[in-house]
């Protein structure tokens, strides 16, 4: 009987897992905040698994499974998962574009004939999310945090170019943003509601990643951009102010289905 085939991707927050069964990859998520829980999984749904970890909790995680794990650097096999992902479902999209990993933080990495190399990246992503949103909100759960901000308005807290130049043609987009949480008057007279300000955060965060990850792109002469990452998982806001924000700078988004599990992935390739 063939042993099964897992990989890992051990992150900041979340524990991506990915393995396959006829053919077919299956994935799993669970809080890195108990590893235990991934270890109960692993050893009681599989027998005597090959398992190849990657990500930033790796090593931890490697010692608590008390195996002969193999590891792979978290970037060579993010990069190696995207390629089979984007193969599966853009088949044009074969080299020289950046792809953006917005997971706790956002790491921004130029891929060019099957080459991958970090450029940049941000402390911005979903870990910010969590922390302003409890912050200022006192919610905790991801889920209500994303239903509460896809009724909120950020008119209530967000600056516009067109509030700026009352009535006069400004020079660029009068709905661009010109400063988040910069309606200071309005709020002040109306404190905005939690749904206002969690769209807000969603806002910012949005607009902050494609700033970065567009300038990167004219860096380096890159036309697309590919958004991966565990920030959109059901977090329809976040994925819609990124793709119409990356328009406007002139670069084509793409957003891949499971591609929060990219670094999974590459890991169980790993073992081919």
């Amino acid at each position: 009987m063939n042993q099964t085939k897992i990989g890992i991707d051990a992150g900041g927050t979340l524990v991506k897992t990915a393995y396959r069964k006829n053919e077919t990859i299956l994935y799993q998520t669970f809080s890195s905040y108990n590893l235990g829980d991934v270890v109960s999984w692993v050893y009681e749904s599989f027998e005597n698994p090959i398992i190849c970890i990657t990500g930033g909790k790796s090593q931890l995680l490697s010692e608590k499974l008390n195996d002969s794990a193999k590891t792979v650097v978290e970037f060579e096999a993010t990069a190696r998962g995207i390629q089979l992902l984007i193969g599966e479902q853009y088949e044009s999209l074969k080299t020289n574009f950046l792809f953006v990993n917005v997971g706790t933080g956002t790491s921004i990495h130029h891929v060019n004939d099957m080459e991958q190399q970090r450029v940049g990246g941000t402390g911005i992503g979903g870990g910010t999310l969590m922390g302003l949103a409890y912050l200022l909100t006192g919610v905790e759960d991801y889920a209500r945090m994303v239903q509460l901000a896809s009724n909120g308005d950020r008119g209530n807290t967000d600056l516009k170019v067109k509030d700026i130049f009352e009535g006069a043609l400004p020079p660029i987009s009068g709905d661009l943003t010109a400063s988040n949480f910069g309606k200071r008057e309005s709020m002040i007279a109306q404190y905005p509601s939690a749904s206002d300000i969690l769209a807000a955060i969603i806002g910012m965060i949005g607009e902050v990643i494609v700033t970065v990850s567009s300038q990167m792109a004219v860096q380096y002469n890159v036309d697309s951009i590919v958004y991966i990452g565990s920030s959109f998982r059901s977090n329809p806001l976040l994925r819609d102010i990124i793709d119409e924000y990356t328009r406007l700078a002139g670069k084509e988004p793409f957003f891949l289905k499971d591609g929060e599990y990219s670094g999974a992935v590459g890991a169980l390739l790993s073992l081919d």
